[in-house]
C-alpha cells in the first residue's frame, strides 16, 4: 500500500529536479553558444569557438553581377570560403596552448588568408571570362581573431604573417640576391639558413613563349616568386625553435605554397589572355625543406 510523501520530502524532490533541469538547460545553451555560426550585420562571416572567434570579410556581397556561365564556379568557391573558415576554426580549437605568442597568426590566420586569396582570385577569374573582371577583391582575404577581448596581432592585419609579398613589401623585388636565384633563372629556387634549405621548383623554365603584351606582368610575378622564397627563408631562420614538429610545414611551407599558387595562376592568366593558357603549372607551387 502506497503512502503519501511527507511535505518536506516533496519539497526536496522538487528542488533536486529543478536543479537538474537548470544544469541540463545550461549545458545545452553553452553548447549552442560554442558551436554556433553567426553572420554579423555587415556581412562578415564569423564562427565562434571556445578559444576565440575567427571573423572574415564577406565576399559574396562585394561581387558584381555574376554571368550565368560563371555562376556554378563562383558558388562552388564561395562555399569553399566557408569551408576554409570552418577548418581554421576547428584548428583553433584543436591547437589551444600550442606554439608561442604568434602561433595563431603563423599557423592559422596566415594560411587561411593565403587560401582565401587563391579562392577569391578564382572567383574573379571566373567572372572575368565573360564580363569585366572585378578588381581589389584580395583586400577581403585577411581574417581576424578575437580571443577574450584581445585580437591576435594587435587587431590589425598589417604585414601579418601569411600576408602576400605584394602587401607586405609593396612589390619588393630583391630578387633573392645572393641565393643563386636572381631572376628565377636557376633550375630550382633555394634559400639557405642555419635551419635548413627551402627549395622550390623553377617556374620560368616551364613557361611557353610569352606574348609581348604579357611580358611585363609575367616578369613582375616571377620576381614576386623570388621575393616569397626570400621571405620564407628569413622566417625559417627567425623562427628556429618555435612551435611543434609540424610548425615549419604549417607556418612556412604551407603558406608559401599557397602564395606561389596564386602568383603562378596570375602568370598563367596573363599568358592566356592572348595565347594558349599554360596548364599544370600549379604542380610547381609546393616547396620542400632540406636540413
Amino acid at each position: 500500500m502506497s503512502r503519501a510523501l511527507p511535505k518536506y520530502n516533496k519539497r526536496r524532490v522538487a528542488i533536486i529536479g529543478g536543479a537538474a533541469a537548470v544544469v541540463l538547460s545550461g549545458a545545452v545553451i553553452a553548447g549552442s553558444a560554442l558551436a554556433g555560426e553567426t553572420s554579423k550585420g555587415n556581412g562578415a562571416r564569423t564562427l565562434a569557438a571556445g578559444p576565440g572567434t575567427i571573423t572574415c570579410q564577406d565576399v559574396k556581397s562585394q561581387l558584381p553581377t555574376i554571368p550565368a556561365s560563371a555562376q556554378a564556379e563562383v558558388e562552388r568557391n564561395l562555399q569553399l570560403l566557408d569551408t576554409q573558415i570552418a577548418e581554421a576554426n576547428k584548428r583553433l580549437v584543436d591547437t589551444v596552448g600550442q606554439g608561442g605568442p604568434n602561433f595563431v597568426n603563423n599557423a592559422i590566420l596566415g594560411p587561411l588568408k593565403d587560401k582565401r586569396v587563391a579562392t577569391i582570385n578564382r572567383i574573379a577569374t571566373a567572372i572575368g571570362r565573360t564580363a569585366a573582371k572585378p578588381q581589389g577583391l584580395d583586400a577581403l582575404a585577411p581574417c581576424t581573431l578575437n580571443a577574450g577581448g584581445a585580437a591576435s596581432g594587435g587587431g590589425t592585419n598589417t604585414a601579418a604573417p601569411g600576408a602576400t609579398a605584394t602587401q607586405q613589401a609593396g612589390g619588393n623585388s630583391n630578387g633573392n640576391a645572393g641565393k643563386g636565384n636572381a631572376g628565377n633563372n636557376g633550375n630550382a629556387a633555394g634559400g639557405t639558413s642555419a635551419a635548413g634549405t627551402i627549395s622550390c621548383p623553377d617556374v620560368k623554365s616551364k613557361l611557353p613563349a610569352i606574348p609581348a603584351s604579357a611580358q611585363a606582368e609575367v616578369d613582375r610575378n616571377l620576381t614576386l616568386l623570388n621575393t616569397q622564397i626570400d621571405e620564407a627563408d628569413k622566417r625559417l631562420a627567425s623562427s628556429v625553435g618555435q612551435g611543434g614538429p609540424n610548425f615549419v610545414q604549417n607556418a612556412i611551407l604551407g603558406p608559401l605554397a599557397d602564395k606561389r599558387k596564386s602568383t603562378i595562376d596570375r602568370i598563367a592568366i596573363a599568358i592566356g589572355r592572348t595565347s594558349a593558357k599554360p596548364q599544370g603549372l600549379d604542380s610547381l607551387a609546393a616547396c620542400t625543406l632540406t636540413k
